[in-house]
């Protein structure tokens, strides 16, 4: 099976890029990021593989994943249940939060000014499920307007055809860093809920990512849940952490 659909001794893994700061190119072509170097760590230097990223559309990485498209998913990925029921999961190795970003001159102050309007999403991701759920708890009265990629919604937000983006904290953190022009909507949410230590801004849900796998490789997800726990015990994890996110 790995030398069929992992490429004898080359890891192909399935992401969706670009996804800053997981994954991501420099303008001179590199492919870099937090996932990046996990995978490296990972993978190659405590598992002896070698392995590359195969860019593949968010929305439909499982299916390309069960279809033997790569050997797993590396994506800043969720566990859900609902995923669960389709493959499986590694470890948790990241902790999320599904957050709000907004224009800093626009009328958005609360959770509650979304109602009537129109958000931004990616296709397929829990950002997307955090949205479908807000909807629901504003009685139908929230617009979503859903994209290929995250960079899109961005833009979206930018050019005023959204009043919201609604992301992952870590990427939704890097838009905010590099524009003038957003911020985090405020307020306490999930984070507060779950007795977790809860950035300053509104966390719509507490997230872990997973490396995904087919529900047949099952030895090969126990080889990288060992090495996952290798580079958490030697530094490693910590140092590539640090190297991407503050505090």
């Amino acid at each position: 099976m790995a030398g069929c659909l992992g490429g004898g001794d080359e890891i192909v893994i399935g992401s969706d890029i670009p996804y800053r700061p997981f994954e991501y190119e420099t303008t001179e072509g590199e492919l870099v990021g937090f996932d990046v170097e996990i995978a490296q760590a990972v993978f190659t230097d405590q598992l002896g593989y070698e392995h590359r990223f195969k860019p593949t559309s968010f929305d439909g990485i499982i299916p390309a994943l069960k279809n033997g498209n790569f050997r797993v998913i590396m994506s800043a990925m969720t566990i859900t249940e609902e995923r669960a029921e389709e493959i499986d999961f590694s470890d948790p190795y990241f902790t999320a939060y599904q957050t709000v970003v907004v224009l800093k001159n626009g009328d958005i102050s609360s959770k509650e000014d979304l109602k009537g309007k129109t958000v931004g999403v990616q296709k397929g991701t829990t950002g997307a499920a955090a949205a479908d759920s807000l909807k629901e708890e504003f009685d139908g009265n929230l617009n979503i307007q859903r994209y290929d990629q995250i960079p899109g919604a961005f833009d979206a937000l930018r050019n005023n055809q959204v009043v919201a983006v609604i992301n992952d904290n870590t990427v939704n953190a890097e838009f905010v860093n590099q524009s003038d022009s957003v911020t985090f909507l405020e307020g306490s949410g999930a984070a507060e809920e779950q007795g977790k230590n809860a950035p300053p801004y509104l966390t719509l849900t507490v997230e872990e990512y997973g490396i995904g796998f087919r529900q047949d490789d099952d030895e090969f997800r126990k080889e990288v849940n060992g090495a996952l726990e290798t580079i958490r015990e030697n530094g490693t994890y910590d140092e590539i952490y640090s190297k991407y996110f503050s505090g």
